[in-house]
């Protein structure tokens, strides 16, 4: 057992208790310092203010921390919730978009919309289950590429500051690994204060407030935001997660967990809240035996989880100032960092195959590509062509 793990639970109902509240607090701890420099970045690269931004992740936290909690509670189950990570990556690699980002806010909703209408219309949500797992994970690949790369660029463009943070992280993967991103996001932290690239009082503790965004429906952000976006969030994420929970021997069903994630996604989208989803990555610390040898026990994590996440969400306000005043290289950078498993992980699926080996590197050098055509982007290209590639494949091997 590597040396992340929890301690073994003690005797008596707080040993019992102590261990699924441990789990649940990391999990809560990991999933927001590894990645809110994305969820922050992502809406900022597409229009959002720092108020805007800061609002949308004070909103996620409050969601995840509800939904967590409520949940959990009420069905006796370890199921989690998260924000789509890959999904904002897969705003950060995106040109502007018509209307701003009250057309990205719509098109938040309209993703919510559908994953409501997968949790109550199964044909739906099959469709979506159809979309060859190679190919999905072709496309998340395509989309991580370009901000894995950013580490790499920071090394070249400010490597006084990008070396200390790519050390710290490599540190941390030799002794720590669950903690090597957190690391990163610390040491970025103090390289910037010690650089002086943040004005002093830029950064500053501040409460959080929501701030309401009017969302604009346009056919731009339709094509270029919500649909590859919806696909981005069912395969990577609501899939995946309903994977994790299955592998730990829980049979849940998806339609109220669909339903939950799409209403609670598309209240937060008019505070400028990204999507809310199933836990696919911090799933498995609240779902697994690290949570407790006992499965019927293990609920109580994402219950804590969800307690940890109100406390974080003071911290909205902060974070977005953090981004604002920071080198968007090096945040990219820390992101990028985050993100490697998930595009280690992508390349293993869409290649695991032979058969669907070649339409899954024209969906991945498609969507890597960036191209943007009828003014739609690579990533709904990427999935098109792959999909339209192994069709012809199998139709042509059978003839």
């Amino acid at each position: 057992m590597s040396d992340t793990s929890l301690p073994p639970a003690r005797t008596g109902l707080v040993g019992d208790l102590a261990q699924p509240i441990l789990a649940g607090i990391l999990a809560a701890l990991v999933g927001f310092s590894s990645t809110f420099t994305l969820v922050l970045a992502g809406p900022a690269h597409l229009g959002a203010s720092p108020a805007e931004a800061a609002s949308g992740l004070f909103a996620l936290c409050l969601a995840m921390g509800l939904l967590n909690a409520a949940v959990a509670w009420r069905m006796r189950v370890p199921l989690s919730f998260a924000w789509s990570t890959p999904g904002a990556a897969f705003l950060l690699t995106l040109q502007p978009i018509e209307g701003g980002f009250p057309a990205v806010t719509g098109a938040f909703i309209i993703v919510a919309l559908l994953v409501i209408a997968c949790g109550l219309l199964r044909p739906l949500a099959k469709a979506v289950a159809a979309i060859p797992q190679p190919i999905a994970a072709a496309m998340l690949a395509g989309v991580l590429l370009t901000l894995c790369l950013a580490p790499v660029k920071a090394v070249a463009e400010v490597p006084v500051l990008a070396l200390p943070i790519i050390a710290a992280w490599v540190i941390g993967l030799r002794f720590a690994r669950r903690y090597a991103v957190p690391l990163a996001v610390v040491v970025a932290a103090i390289v910037l204060a010690l650089s002086a690239s943040i004005p002093e009082g830029a950064v500053a503790f501040s409460w959080p407030t929501l701030s309401f965004v009017a969302p604009l429906f346009t056919l731009d952000a339709l094509v270029k935001v919500a649909l590859p976006l919806f696909v981005i969030t069912m395969a990577s994420q609501n899939l995946t997660g309903l994977a994790v929970m299955r592998a730990n021997g829980y049979a849940v069903d998806a339609g109220l967990p669909f339903v939950l994630t799409g209403l609670a996604s598309g209240v937060i989208a008019l505070f400028g809240g990204l999507t809310v989803n199933l836990a696919a990555i911090t799933a498995a610390i609240a779902a697994g035996p690290e949570a407790h040898p006992d499965p019927a026990k293990r609920w109580v994590a994402p219950v804590a989880a969800g307690m940890s996440y109100f406390g974080l969400a003071l911290l909205a306000t902060l974070a977005a100032a953090f981004i604002a005043a920071s080198p968007p290289v090096l945040i990219q950078a820390v992101a990028g960092l985050a993100l490697l498993p998930s595009l280690a992980g992508a390349l293993t699926g869409a290649l695991a195959d032979e058969e669907a080996r070649l339409p899954a590197i024209v969906t991945f050098v498609t969507t890597a590509s960036g191209i943007t055509l009828l003014g739609i982007g690579g990533a709904f290209w990427g999935l098109l062509a792959g999909i339209a590639l192994q069709l012809v494949l199998r139709r042509w091997s059978k003839a």
